[in-house]
């Protein structure tokens, strides 16, 4: 009796084997089928993302939480870029090892660059004394930050998923209408709010909004420039807080825990509060791209009011 359970027991386990591996090769060969994608930064992981779903796998070469800027990719990185189908990344200098990376790519046609077709703007100092010089040229690469070139990089992302997977062209555009459709809301509702305030100004320790201000008829004034540099300078701190008293401003907008100090220096001077506002560099408070781009318009809508 005892050898029949035996027996049957080791059915049993044999058959729960079985069908352990059938399940992970079927989970393998499905990973098989998706288009592997590579981008650079957070943002376009979640365009591809939208407009992939699941037909595609997404991998950033920036880590979450570390600075793109400063990302030096490693020969793993690279490796791992070269296994993808499509490699997606920003442009207008947001990757500044970019040259790096593009010298290793095998396949030269997996190259997309998304600011293709994105009215592009030179770098202006937003510091209040210095408010309309240009600084060498440089372009500000924040794109994803303003919605309605936010549809374009999604429209490049969507174009060349069709050109490596044109069998599936139509769950794309699909796939792409719906995210633009959702941004569309966005844009109109903010459009015509902040048209009806007279106050169009508001600070941020760093200028990573010009974008967003262009889509909105906004102006930022920041401590920082648009790289995250420059130091809080007593001269500048006056300026700053000079500038708030002027037009009444009570809130200073921190991007990141990086810029914590400068913000909470600048809302202690001007006896105001410092608010959160998202650059999406990476993802935060698990919010998806059109949740945080909502918050941040909704938070500076309301301290303009």
């Amino acid at each position: 009796m005892s050898k029949k359970i035996l027996i049957i027991g080791m059915v049993i386990m044999l058959s729960f084997t079985v069908l352990s591996c059938t399940k992970k090769k079927e989970a393998s060969d499905s990973n098989n089928d998706k288009v592997k994608v590579m981008v650079s930064i957070y943002p376009l992981k979640e365009f591809t993302e939208a407009i992939g779903k699941d037909k595609v796998e997404v991998k950033a070469l920036v880590p979450e939480g570390s600075e793109p800027h400063d990302f030096d990719p490693k020969p793993k990185d690279l490796e791992a870029l070269n296994k993808t189908e499509i490699f997606v990344y920003n442009g207008l200098g947001m990757e500044e090892w970019i040259d790096k990376v593009l010298g290793t790519i095998e396949n030269k046609n997996s190259v997309n660059h998304v600011d293709n077709g994105i009215v592009r703007t030179e770098v202006v100092d937003s510091s209040l004394s210095v408010n309309t010089i240009k600084t060498d040229g440089k372009l500000d690469p924040h794109i994803w930050l303003s919605l309605k070139e936010a549809k374009i990089q999604a429209l490049n992302i969507k174009n060349a998923l069709v050109k490596v997977d044109a069998k599936n062209k139509d769950f794309y555009e699909g796939n792409y209408k719906e995210f633009t459709k959702s941004i569309d809301e966005v844009i109109e509702k903010n459009t015509s709010r902040f048209n009806n305030l007279n106050n169009k100004d508001f600070v941020t320790s760093h200028a990573a909004f010009g974008y967003l201000c262009r889509d909105f008829g906004l102006e930022q004034k920041s401590a920082q420039d648009v790289f995250g540099e420059g130091e809080l300078t007593p001269q500048k701190l006056k300026e700053i807080v000079e500038f708030t008293k002027k037009y009444n401003i009570k809130t200073i907008f921190m991007e990141n825990s990086d810029s914590a100090k400068v913000s909470e220096t600048l809302a202690k001077e001007v006896g105001g509060k410092v608010q959160k506002i998202y650059t999406l560099e990476n993802k935060e408070d698990n919010k998806n791209y059109i949740e945080a781009m909502k918050n941040n318009l909704d938070n500076i809508y309301e301290s303009l009011k």
